[in-house]
């Protein structure tokens, strides 16, 4: 593209000049020149003025949508993208934002209410990461209990944001641990109204995958897809591994393939829906732990987990998920349990000292 500066400043007026600059930063060692000297005309290449991209991921608590995000930010980091997060949860406190943060990534926040219910926190934080980090990619993750989000997000972010970011196909994470009985009519250890809402999850898809696939055989993992591609044929299926980094280039490919956008508005029965959500209590809390002497904060943390896992099962609750991160210092450990016939899974190293911070959001009905 090659504007004269009259030219430039009829099309878009001067106040689209500060998105050239917020766009790209390289715009600043060329775009004064064009000032200096009107006669002059400036070259500006496609790659100076592409948009931010905006790849939301959506998906049933426990997918494993935050693991994935992190190795998907990593990734594109290691293409020489400038990447930031949104996460989302009904309230502050958030073991995901901690986490990312700790890892190095610039993370902006929606608590208090899902994004469908605050499209206007959305776009604030949206535009926190852009005059903060001006990101080539944002990865946003909406709350895991979360639907609808074609007609509360998509469609308004296509309608009002499209001169500011370029919006990426909707994503929905399936978890085998919930999937076949999901699939085959059952309601994957939920209650049903929770089950409802999984369903209605992948309805709305435009990409589906089927995350874990670390923990199937290719005989498992072939069914499911098989299964998926059956019973939401207007979606592309893939598989994934978010602990393994496994299938997230093609994941990231079929993004920029897929032409089509939030093109399914769902049908939903909104009071099955607020049901669903309702069973699934929550609690966010933070505490601050002092101990008389040098403590193991990973044992401690095992053992927590472990104990809440036992007693969740004895009392046949099902688990949407229990997050923990324990923080010494700059060290820290997380551990997360998704299903109570699963072991809870555990990383990084949180040393020994004698205070440390434990964060611990969970759902669970």
């Amino acid at each position: 593209m090659i504007f004269s500066q009259r030219k430039y400043l009829k099309l878009f007026g001067k106040s689209e000049i500060f998105k050239y600059y917020r766009m790209k930063k390289t715009i600043f060692s060329v775009f004064p020149l064009f000032l200096i000297n009107p006669s002059k005309s400036l070259k500006i290449p496609d790659s100076f003025i592409s948009m931010t991209q905006l790849i939301i991921v959506g998906g049933f608590l426990g997918a494993g949508k935050t693991t994935l995000l992190w190795h998907t930010a990593q990734q594109l980091i290691q293409q020489g993208k400038k990447v930031a997060l949104i996460t989302n949860d009904q309230a502050p406190e958030l073991v995901d934002s901690t986490l990312l943060h700790h890892q190095g990534l610039q993370v902006a926040e929606v608590n208090g209410s899902c994004f469908c219910c605050n499209f206007n926190g959305f776009v604030d934080a949206i535009h926190q990461l852009m005059r903060d980090v001006n990101p080539d990619v944002i990865l946003a993750e909406p709350v895991g209990s979360c639907a609808d989000l074609s007609a509360t997000i998509l469609q308004p972010v296509k309608r009002f944001l499209a001169d500011e970011l370029q919006l990426m196909p909707f994503t929905v994470l399936a978890d085998p641990q919930r999937l076949s009985s999901i699939l085959e009519g059952g309601n994957g250890g939920l209650h049903p109204d929770a089950a409802y809402i999984f369903r209605k999850q992948m309805e709305e898809s435009d990409l589906l995958l089927l995350t874990k696939s670390d923990a199937l055989s290719d005989s498992e993992q072939e069914h499911l897809l098989q299964q998926l591609q059956q019973q939401y044929p207007s979606s592309r299926v893939l598989s994934v591994s978010a602990q393994s980094g496994a299938g997230i280039a093609e994941w990231l490919n079929a993004l920029q393939q897929h032409q089509r956008v939030g093109e399914r508005l769902l049908s939903i029965d909104y009071d099955k829906y607020a049901h669903g959500e309702a069973v699934l209590g929550w609690l966010n809390a933070t505490l601050r732990i002092t101990a008389p002497e040098p403590t193991d904060w990973n044992a401690l943390l095992h053992q927590l987990m472990d104990g809440l896992s036992a007693e969740l099962k004895q009392q046949q609750i099902p688990v949407g998920h229990v997050k923990a991160i324990i923080e010494n210092a700059n060290a820290f450990a997380v551990c997360n349990l998704t299903h109570t016939d699963f072991p809870s899974t555990f990383r990084s190293d949180a040393g020994t000292s004698t205070e440390a911070t434990l964060t611990i959001n969970a759902r669970a009905e």
